[in-house]
């Protein structure tokens, strides 16, 4: 590829959720990132990239006007900004769900519960969108923070938000009755990249794609009988299939393999029963496809 001294301009939240998984995903793709005084700008020292701290709804905007070349944020800001940008590859982290609360006495019957009642959120796009589409007439009550108090102090009949986990929502007397939609962090675009820029943002992509792919994946090597290994290959996937080495010892071989974290105990236990011996797992850091 071509030698460039342009820098690509990543905007990434100053502080909150998003921030931190930000910087830590950097760290995994190998560009050193230095911001110990918080500042709102800094350089990577080994990559050709610029990274803005800003305000995680402002980075929609500044990405679409070309302030920022790409941005991290979460989806549910992405949709709630429409800004003209492009979701470029979600990046499974920053999980949550935008859900509707109700006082945790009230009793729910279903989203006709909603009609003509009041709904506080930070999100009014998106709540908006969601009910005219089932044709259910609410007030919604646009809030910038602290919208879980908006029931009790009279602001609202319900809210919707993001929840994580739910306990903010116990905190404040709320129970969750419906989740409208998932987020997660993604990573966005200007629509409008140079040459240069898009060479940057395609080589930083291989990096996030080759750290995904590594997650959740144990890297296995076992030797087994060679009258077994068509059994243990049967159990074990791979990339594209194992790989198969005979070993010193005739009629022995190595088996190697990738195989996924949710299926690990279970595969490992029918491994030993085949006759398999020595299993050695490794944890997988990249994984290139």
């Amino acid at each position: 590829m071509n030698q460039t001294t342009e820098k690509i301009k990543l905007a990434i939240q100053k502080s909150g959720r998003l921030s931190e998984k930000s910087l830590e995903l950097m760290e995994e793709c190998g560009i050193k990132i230095s911001n110990g005084n918080r500042k709102l700008k800094t350089e990577a020292k080994n990559f050709p990239m610029e990274i803005l701290f800003l305000r995680d709804d402002d980075i929609p905007q500044y990405v679409e006007q070309g302030v920022a070349d790409i941005g991290i944020l979460g989806e549910n800001e992405v949709w709630e900004k429409d800004k003209d940008v492009e979701t470029i590859e979600k990046l499974g982290f920053g999980n949550c769900r935008l859900s509707l609360a109700i006082p945790k006495e009230e009793e729910y019957t279903g989203l006709d519960y909603f009609n003509r009642k009041r709904i506080a959120t930070s999100y009014p796009k998106i709540l908006s969108k969601f009910f005219a589409v089932k044709g259910i007439d609410v007030r919604i009550e646009e809030i910038g923070g602290s919208v879980e108090i908006a029931t009790g102090i009279g602001l609202a009949d319900g809210i919707f938000d993001i929840v994580s986990t739910g306990s903010t929502l116990i905190m404040n007397g709320l129970k969750e009755v419906e989740a409208i939609i998932k987020s997660e962090a993604v990573l966005i675009s200007n629509k409008n990249l140079s040459p240069a820029k898009t060479e940057l943002l395609e080589k930083l992509l291989f990096r996030i794609k080759a750290y995904k792919n590594g997650l959740g994946r144990k890297y296995v090597l076992l030797n087994a009988p060679n009258e077994v290994v068509p059994k243990i290959v049967s159990l074990l996937p791979g990339m594209r299939s194992p790989s198969i080495i005979p070993l010193a010892d005739e009629g022995w071989s190595s088996v190697h393999s990738v195989i996924n974290d949710d299926d690990f105990w279970d595969i490992i236990d029918e491994l030993k029963l085949l006759g398999a011996e020595g299993i050695l797992v490794i944890p997988i850091e990249k994984m290139i496809q």
